[in-house]
């Protein structure tokens, strides 16, 4: 049984930086594994995704700005945010699948989801 858990989130001015990372136990080849956030009001959308080869996309939203990153072949990953914007302001999600072998940013190719972290940029 796959279980995700995040941690990193909090409070940050606009322009500043926050790290994300996201545990994944049960499984021990890597996972194709991403990031997700919810908008106050809005759908969740995919932030960043990586492969369990190390290919990774973005969203056109955070691109130059965010960065996904594993820890070598472990089912580790990060999520560097910079230069965040109060409309970074969510609770991200991160996510993780045993199918799929593509950095997909699509909410429904992800099976297992973490708790959330929340994030606010002022």
């Amino acid at each position: 049984h796959v279980q995700l858990v995040e941690s990193g989130g909090g409070s940050v001015q606009a322009g500043g930086s926050l790290r994300l990372s996201c545990v994944a136990s049960g499984y021990t080849l890597p996972m194709n594994m991403g990031w997700f956030r919810r908008l106050p009001g809005q759908e969740r959308e995919g932030v960043a995704a990586i492969a369990g080869d190390g290919r990774t996309n973005y969203a056109d939203s955070v691109k130059g700005r965010f960065t996904i990153s594993r820890d070598g072949a472990k089912n580790i990953i990060a999520l560097q945010m910079d230069s965040l914007k109060p409309e970074d302001t969510a609770t991200y999600y991160c996510a993780a699948d045993l199918v799929t072998d593509e950095p997909s940013l699509v909410e429904t190719e992800y099976y297992y989801w973490g708790q959330g972290t929340q994030v606010t940029v002022s």
